[in-house]
């Protein structure tokens, strides 16, 4: 997951987020990179979302600085969760939210979920609801596809 650290839409994603690790036990592992903006210190990523992702059995949590990673996966929007297989190959790509802000049952989970535990899904890509990743920080008001 590519995430905004102050992002309140975020919120959501994390929580969906834990509940499909709690789901997909020893399925998987997941990486949540955090922005850290060029010219912001260090601990300015280092929000409540940052420890709640971490909290979470199976997360990772890194810093993003600059975005770097962010963009070379393409991810735009915060919340975008890319799920790659085992030979590397993109499973799916996009939000685990059903709206902005808002968590619970939701196609991205859902895909994700099957995927995990039947190795097909019906889509492999969701919209991402969340703010701009690199835009003057605002929350988005549609969906991005990141």
């Amino acid at each position: 997951m590519l995430a905004h650290p102050r992002c309140p839409c975020t919120r959501a994603s994390v929580r969906e987020l834990d509940a499909l690790m709690a789901r997909c036990q020893g399925l998987l592992h997941a990486d949540v990179l955090f922005l850290l903006p060029a010219g912001e210190p260090e601990g300015w990523a280092r929000s409540d979302l940052w420890a709640s992702a971490k909290a979470i059995p199976g997360v990772a949590v890194m810093g993003d600085e600059g975005g770097r990673e962010a963009k070379l996966f393409g991810a735009a929007t915060s919340g975008q969760v890319l799920l790659y297989g085992r030979e590397g190959n993109l499973l799916f790509g996009g939000g685990i939210t059903p709206a902005r802000g808002h968590s619970g049952d939701n196609a991205g989970k859902l895909a994700i979920v099957s995927l995990l535990t039947s190795g097909h899904a019906s889509t492999k890509e969701t919209a991402v609801f969340g703010c701009s990743l690199f835009e003057p920080f605002l929350p988005a008001q549609e969906p991005r596809h990141g």
